[in-house]
């Protein structure tokens, strides 16, 4: 059963992450996948078409695409590269031993207690996990959002400022924008792979972490 239940987890977590992380690029070889070469073309100069792959769609979800729908998936991807960024960052901070202080329930369990990696879901109690959700929930439905699903539009596809916090980025020459952007996107679209890598390997049973995780 629990082998089972791994492996459900390691094929959520392929499909979610590839559906992102393969939007926005056309076959190596040059191939077009679908007739609407006129369309596809439109987003072949758009942020994040770059060498080695250049414009890469191998599903071909751009062939037939108008621009929300791009702006859509873009914002898709910027969302999912944040999240595994984050992800990324909490497993490298786990083992390097940083830990919130204190307890996590009233059992005693200490956050330290608390594994990196998918083995934290068996250990945190149910009430945790309900936080948790919740709390995502409550960014997902009022915090992130941008012109993509239903805020006021922003510069951009994934920006979340909505008014509120600018971190100085008006400040920014037009090239500097597309600059961090561009590095935002490439950081997290490697991110994916890698909290993917991780997963996998964890489930897989060989860590990638020294002294395993």
């Amino acid at each position: 059963h629990h082998h089972t239940t791994s492996t459900m987890k390691v094929v959520l977590a392929l499909a979610a992450l590839f559906s992102s992380a393969s939007a926005f690029m056309a076959p190596m070889n040059g191939a077009v996948v679908a007739p609407k070469t006129t369309v596809m073309k439109a987003f072949e100069t758009e942020l994040g078409v770059q060498p080695p792959l250049g414009f890469w769609d191998p599903l071909g979800l751009l062939s037939d695409a108008d621009q929300a729908t791009f702006d859509r998936l873009r914002y898709v991807e910027i969302k999912h590269g944040r999240i595994c960024m984050l992800a990324v960052l909490g497993q490298i901070t786990t083992k390097a031993g940083i830990f919130l202080p204190g307890t996590i329930d009233y059992a005693g369990t200490k956050f330290s207690d608390i594994p990196t990696g998918i083995a934290a879901y068996d250990k945190i109690p149910a009430a945790g996990i309900a936080q948790i959700v919740a709390f995502v929930g409550f960014l997902e439905l009022f915090v992130m959002k941008d012109s993509a699903n239903g805020a006021a539009p922003g510069e951009f596809p994934g920006d979340f400022r909505n008014g509120f916090i600018d971190f100085g980025w008006d400040t920014f020459t037009e090239e500097e924008k597309a600059f961090k952007r561009g590095v935002e996107l490439n950081n997290g679209r490697a991110a994916q792979m890698g909290i993917l890598a991780l997963m996998v390997h964890e489930e897989l049973g060989v860590s990638l972490w020294p002294g395993g995780i």
